[in-house]
C-alpha cells in the first residue's frame, strides 16, 4: 500500500521546523504575496529558498500557495515571483485562478499545479477536468462525504483532503461575506473572518450561528488511506508551531495504527470540540465557538509538545566507511541510498598508547545527534598501531554528514524549465454600449421565469425547475439550465441534464469546475457564472478555451477592473439583485431553531436581517440590499450582457427590475467602486 502523505501548515520559519521535526513529509506555505492567507506572517523570497532546503534536507516537499485570484495589472509581478520560487526549489504550486495557473505554465512550463480548495471542485467529474488540464492534484471541498472522496480518489489524479483544523462555514471559493460587508476578499487572501462573528436567527445577540467547530478525521485517517487518499493536509497556517508539532503527531500514530490523542489536540486548540464534519453525510452538531476552557488548556499543554521538536528528526540512515593507512590521509566515506560523501584528514601518527581501532571509530561516528542521519554500518580499513584523534574523526564526521546532506538537498530539489514570459492579453476589449444592454435573468421560481422571459434575452433557471409547461410558456433555446452549486448526485444531475437536452434545452449555467465538466462531456452551451470567480484577461481567455461561450466576470472585480480585461470571451456584469455571500452545506436556522421554526433570515450584530434560502442539499446566505445598477449602466464598460439575480420578487417585482425600476429599501452598489483588498 502506498504511503499516505502528511501535509503541514507554516506560516513561519519556527512553524516549518515544528512540522518537519515531527514528521511532516511535505509543507505548505504562502509567500507575501498571492496567498489565501495574507494575514499569517508568511515567507519573503529569502525564507521560501531558506524553507526548500530545509523541506529537502529531510526529503519532504514544499508547497506554495498562490490561490488567490489576481487582476492584469498584477500579472507581470505574479510571473516574476513564480519564476523566482521555481528558482529557489519549490515542489509545487497550490493555485485558484484559472489565469494564474495558466501564466505559471507559461513561466515554467513544467510546474508542478494542485488545484485549491478554492476552486470548489467537488465532484468525480470536477477533479477529472483538472487531471486532464494538467493538475497533478486536486484539493476538493471539504463539504464530501466519504462515497465522494472515494470516487474522487478513483479519478487517478492525486487527492489532498483537509483532515484536521478550522472548518468555514461556506465552500471555499464560494464566499463572498467578508467582501462585501468589509472589502477584505476571502479570494484575495484576506477573508475578515465573518463567520465567527454574531449572527442568530433568532434574535440572540451572543449566538455565533455561523461558526462551525474545527475538523478532525484523525480517527478515521486508516480508512481515509485505505481510500486511496494521497494527501492528509492539516489547517492551519496561521497557528502556533505547537499546533502543528501535536497535529503531524497525532496524524503519523493514527496512520500506524495507533490511537491519536483527541483530548491533547482539542487542548491545543478546538472550537468547542471536534466534529467529523460531512464525511458520514449526517451534518449533527458541527456548531461551536472558541471557548475560555480552550485557551487554558493550551497554555497548560504547551511544555509538553515543545518535546516532539525539540531535537532534530532522524530521516535517513547512514552507512560508514572508514580508511586508516600508514602514510595516507585518513579518508570517511558516508553512504545513504545512493548517496555517497567523503572527507579527508591528516595522515594517521603511530599510536603512543591505545590504537584507533573500529570500536572507538564506531563511537565518535555515531555522535548524529546534530543531524538528520541515524547512525547504521560501520566498516573500516586499519592498519594496526596508528591513531586518528577523536577531536579530527568528530571533525571529519561534521564534513561528511555536512556533504552528505548537501547532495541529499539537491538530490530533492526540483530543476525547472524558467522561460521569459511577460504577460500581455492578446486580444482587445470588447467595448460595448452598456446603456442598451442585453439582460439575462436568473430565476427561482417557475412564475419568475415566465415574466423574466418577456424581457430577457435569456432566463437562468434551476434545472429541476424545468418541466413541459415551463417549456410551453418559455422557448427552450432562451433557457439556461443552472445546476445546484453544490452537486451531491453527478450521476443523478447527468442523467436529468441529459433528459433536458431531448426536451431542447441545451444551455447549461457552469458554477464550478464541476459543473463545467459535466457540460462539456454532454456537448452543451456552457455559459459562466461569477462563482467561477474570472477576475482577469487570463482567467477569461482560458475559460473560453474549454468551451465557454460568455461568462460573468468576478462580483468583486471594480468597474476600472473589468474595463481593463482583455479577452474575446464576452463577459456579463450583475446589474441587479441580492448576491449569494455564502454557500453552505449547513442550515444554520435549522441548527439554532429547527426546520418548523424557519425564519428564513438570520440577523447580524448590527441588527441587519440576511435572507437564507434553503434548497434539498445546501444554503444560501445573500446579501440584505440589492445591487442596483440601472442607473449607472453608461459607467460599464467592456461587457456584453447584464445579469438580474431574483430572489423573492414575484411576476410583478420581476418586470419592475429587468425594466429598471429602483427597488424599494436599500441599495447597494456591491464593489464596483470601492473593490476589495
Amino acid at each position: 500500500m502506498k504511503q499516505t502523505e502528511i501535509l503541514a501548515p507554516a506560516g513561519s520559519m519556527e512553524t516549518l521546523r515544528a512540522a518537519l521535526r515531527s514528521g511532516a513529509q511535505a509543507v505548505y506555505i504562502g509567500g507575501k504575496r498571492f496567498s489565501a492567507r495574507s494575514s499569517a506572517a508568511n515567507f519573503s523570497m529569502e525564507e521560501i529558498a531558506e524553507a526548500a532546503e530545509l523541506c529537502h534536507r529531510y526529503g519532504a516537499k514544499l508547497d506554495l500557495a498562490v490561490n488567490t485570484v489576481i487582476s492584469d495589472g498584477e500579472a507581470a509581478d505574479f510571473c516574476e515571483y513564480i519564476r523566482a520560487a521555481a528558482k529557489n526549489g519549490v515542489d509545487a504550486f497550490i493555485v485558484q485562478d484559472w489565469g494564474c495557473a495558466e501564466l505559471i505554465r507559461r513561466c515554467v512550463p513544467d510546474a508542478v499545479l494542485h488545484g485549491s480548495t478554492q476552486m470548489s471542485v467537488h465532484t468525480a467529474a470536477g477533479a477529472s477536468l483538472l487531471r486532464e488540464l494538467g493538475y497533478a492534484r486536486v484539493v476538493p471541498a471539504r463539504e464530501l462525504d466519504r462515497n465522494t472522496i472515494s470516487r474522487i480518489c478513483d479519478t487517478g489524479i492525486e487527492t489532498e483532503i483537509f483532515v484536521h483544523g478550522a472548518l468555514c462555514m461556506s465552500v471555499s471559493g464560494q464566499c463572498y461575506m467578508s467582501a462585501m460587508i468589509g472589502s477584505r476578499s476571502a479570494n484575495r487572501g484576506c477573508c475578515g473572518q465573518a463567520c465567527r462573528l454574531p449572527f442568530s436567527a433568532l434574535g440572540n445577540k451572543d449566538r455565533a450561528a455561523l461558526s462551525l467547530k474545527d475538523l478532525s478525521l484523525l480517527p478515521r485517517a486508516r480508512e481515509l488511506a485505505d481510500m486511496g487518499v494521497d494527501s492528509f493536509k492539516i489547517e492551519g497556517r496561521m497557528k502556533r508551531p505547537e499546533y502543528v508539532a501535536s497535529a503531524v503527531h497525532e496524524l503519523k500514530t493514527a496512520l500506524e495504527g495507533g490511537i491519536p490523542d483527541m483530548k491533547l489536540l482539542r487542548g491545543v486548540f478546538s472550537r468547542s470540540g471536534f466534529t467529523d464534519g460531512y464525511f458520514t453525510g449526517k451534518r449533527n452538531d458541527m456548531f461551536g465557538v472558541r471557548e475560555k476552557d480552550d485557551v487554558i488548556a493550551a497554555s497548560e499543554l504547551i511544555p509538553k509538545i515543545h518535546e516532539l521538536y525539540r531535537f532534530e528528526r532522524k530521516a535517513y540512515t547512514a552507512d560508514f566507511h572508514a580508511v586508516i593507512k600508514a602514510g595516507q590521509p585518513v579518508v570517511i566515506t558516508a553512504v545513504c541510498g545512493d548517496l555517497s560523501a567523503s572527507a579527508q584528514g591528516d595522515v594517521p601518527e603511530k599510536a603512543m598508547n591505545r590504537p584507533t581501532d573500529e570500536e572507538g571509530l564506531k563511537k565518535q561516528l555515531s555522535k548524529l545527534g546534530d543531524t538528520v542521519f541515524t547512525f547504521g554500518t560501520l566498516s573500516a580499513d586499519i592498519d594496526e598501531g596508528l591513531i586518528v584523534p577523536a577531536g579530527k574523526l568528530n571533525e571529519l564526521r561534521r564534513q561528511v554528514t555536512e556533504r552528505l546532506t548537501a547532495l541529499i538537498i539537491k538530490s530533492n530539489t526540483p530543476v525547472y524549465t524558467v522561460t521569459d514570459y511577460f504577460p500581455a492579453a492578446d486580444t482587445d476589449a470588447i467595448h460595448k454600449d452598456a446603456e442598451k444592454l442585453p439582460l439575462r435573468t436568473f430565476c427561482r421560481t417557475a412564475q419568475q421565469a415566465i415574466a423574466a422571459a418577456e424581457l430577457s434575452q435569456y432566463v437562468i433557471v434551476p434545472e429541476e425547475l424545468i418541466n413541459e409547461e415551463l417549456l410551453g410558456a418559455v422557448d427552450a433555446e432562451r433557457i439556461i439550465a443552472s445546476p445546484p452549486r453544490f452537486i451531491t448526485d453527478e450521476d443523478g444531475l447527468t442523467d436529468r441534464l441529459q433528459k433536458l437536452k431531448a426536451m431542447g434545452v441545451n444551455r447549461l449555467y457552469c458554477h464550478t469546475p464541476d459543473s463545467l465538466a459535466i457540460g462539456r462531456s454532454l456537448g452543451m452551451k456552457l455559459h459562466g457564472s461569477f462563482t467561477l470567480n474570472a477576475f482577469n484577461s487570463f482567467s477569461a481567455e482560458y475559460l473560453r478555451g474549454l468551451g465557454l461561450e460568455d461568462c460573468v466576470f468576478s462580483v468583486e472585480a471594480t468597474l476600472e477592473q473589468t474595463g481593463a480585461v482583455r479577452t474575446e470571451l464576452p463577459l456579463g456584469a450583475v446589474v441587479y439583485g441580492r448576491l449569494p455571500l455564502m454557500l453552505t452545506r449547513n442550515c444554520p436556522i435549522r441548527n439554532e431553531a429547527g426546520c418548523g421554526r424557519c425564519t428564513k433570515k438570520l440577523t447580524d450584530r448590527t441588527g441587519r436581517e440576511l435572507p437564507v434560502i434553503c434548497s434539498k442539499d445546501y444554503t444560501e446566505i445573500l446579501n440584505p440590499d440589492r445591487i442596483y445598477m440601472f442607473d449607472r449602466l453608461g459607467e460599464i464598460h467592456n461587457i456584453a450582457f447584464g445579469v438580474v439575480y431574483l430572489s423573492d420578487e414575484d411576476a410583478e417585482d420581476t418586470r419592475n427590475a429587468l425594466t429598471g425600476r429602483k427597488p424599494q429599501g436599500n441599495i447597494t452598489r456591491g464593489l464596483y467602486y470601492r473593490g476589495i483588498l
